[in-house]
């Protein structure tokens, strides 16, 4: 398979990174390939993955996982295979009942190998996720279930929620039947099961797992006969106290198109938020990652990524893959230039001098009086008590820019709009977010807006 991805890829390409990938085992649908370092690793399957997936696909003429992993490296894990024990007989006076449909044994979960509570760090955006996530990891089915995970993407939920199956899986102690899976593959499984009419199978194998993490649940909205499914499924596992953990782009009574019956289970254990990183967090992340790679990167270089890159830690570790893939390529040295010319149209991307997109502004007021202005209002007045409704759009507006755009907290930027607490900026911040999310148009105004506001920095 490796070699028949020379027909997707460049020469170049193929040959800096496909060449010394050596194919290790195939079985249950999964390929497990080694490469020689870990940068090599990461890139091959973040880059690639889908290419070779796809072509893994139809060679087999079933689906194929890929896990790629460094010489050394076990690319996945095989957890032990525990079958289903029968269920309990009935009493000796009951009349014979039809047995149970089987489950088969456990498939190796899909897990990444660095996603584990070792590689993740925590920050004020994260903390109580990564503490409920332990806490489920040592005491699974008993300590909030279910855990439900919400954030946008790129900041870190499905890397907790497969640390928690790492976790149990090398504790020994924990489950044995483990399954992760994103909510549209449940989705298209049972699809199949039905047209195939194995529904049955499909719900034994679904209903005999001890943890089972779903991925971006806003999947299942509008699939009226997916959620019945999961429903009754969830209820099995709960019931049964297996340990259920979800993720979502967002709450679960935010989830439109989503049964009630299936908003109320979701809220029934813990439901806590993942926030996009503050500077601290985001420069921890980015040391992290060139220690993993074993690479030395300036402090500068450090610091200039993390001003430029604010909202996604995928989108972090991305600009490093990018200086390093730049650097293996061009055999050249990661120097501060080097780094400014080579992500410069990547993601936010350094400004002109290099400093980020948070040169030159002085402080939340300097923004909030430049956001008044397009209003055609005045700073005063948006530190005032005025509550028209002009005025509080401009100053909700204001605060959401101040925290896109600033390393400020939110009790700062409350003290420059008349000394609000930091619940009523938060509130502000998330009405907007709201809007984008309901809106397109408001989305494009506010993206435009911020994006001028960059520029004029």
């Amino acid at each position: 398979m490796i070699e028949h991805a020379r027909t997707g890829v460049t020469e170049h390409t193929y040959n800096a990174w496909f060449s010394t990938a050596k194919p290790l085992s195939w079985s249950d649908g999964v390929l497990r390939v080694e490469v020689p370092t870990q940068f090599n690793a990461e890139w091959l399957e973040d880059k690639y993955g889908a290419l070779l997936e796809d072509l893994g696909t139809r060679i087999a003429g079933a689906p194929v996982a890929l896990r790629v992993a460094a010489k050394g490296v076990s690319p996945g894990r095989q957890p032990p295979q525990v079958t289903l024990e029968s269920v309990s007989p009935p009493p000796p006076d009951a009349p014979p009942q039809a047995s149970a449909p089987t489950a088969p044994p456990a498939p190796a979960p899909s897990l990444n190998a660095r996603y584990t509570f070792d590689h993740f760090v925590v920050g004020e955006n994260n903390r109580l996720a990564q503490a409920a996530s332990i806490a489920v990891a040592e005491q699974p089915g008993q300590s909030y279930n279910p855990l439900f995970l919400h954030g946008p993407t790129g900041l870190g939920k499905t890397h907790l929620m497969q640390a928690i199956a790492h976790r149990i899986l090398d504790s020994g102690r924990g489950p044995a039947r483990v399954c992760y899976i994103p909510a549209e593959q449940f989705m298209n499984e049972m699809v199949s099961a039905i047209q195939e009419n194995r529904t049955d199978a499909f719900r034994a194998r679904y209903r005999s797992y001890e943890l089972l993490l779903v991925d971006d649940v806003q999947f299942l909205r509008k699939k009226e006969r997916t959620q019945e499914e999961f429903f009754h499924t969830f209820n099995a596992l709960y019931n049964g106290g297996r340990q259920i953990v979800l993720t979502s782009d967002r709450r679960p009574k935010d989830l439109e198109g989503l049964e009630e019956r299936l908003v109320s289970r979701f809220g029934w254990g813990l439901v806590t938020d993942v926030s996009a990183p503050d500077y601290e967090t985001r420069v921890a992340i980015l040391q992290k990652k060139a220690q993993q790679d074993d690479v030395e990167l300036d402090p500068a270089i450090i610091d200039l990524v993390a001003r430029c890159y604010r909202s996604s830690v995928r989108e972090l570790e991305g600009a490093v893959l990018k200086l390093l893939a730049f650097g293996s390529l061009t055999r050249q040295e990661i120097t501060l230039e080097m780094a400014r010319t080579t992500l410069a149209g990547y993601g936010d991307g350094p400004t002109a001098n290099g400093d980020g997109p948070a040169a030159g502004l002085e402080s939340p007021e300097t923004v909030r009086d430049w956001v008044a202005a397009q209003y055609g209002l005045s700073g005063a007045t948006l530190a005032s008590k005025v509550r028209s409704r002009k005025i509080s759009l401009a100053r909700q507006v204001a605060m959401y820019l101040i925290k896109e755009v600033l390393e400020v907290s939110l009790a700062r930027i409350g003290k420059a709009f008349g000394g609000r607490d930091h619940s009523t900026v938060l509130y502000s911040v998330r009405q907007v977010e709201r809007r984008m999310d309901a809106d397109h148009d408001s989305r494009q105004q506010l993206e435009a807006l911020e994006q001028q506001l960059r520029r004029s920095a």
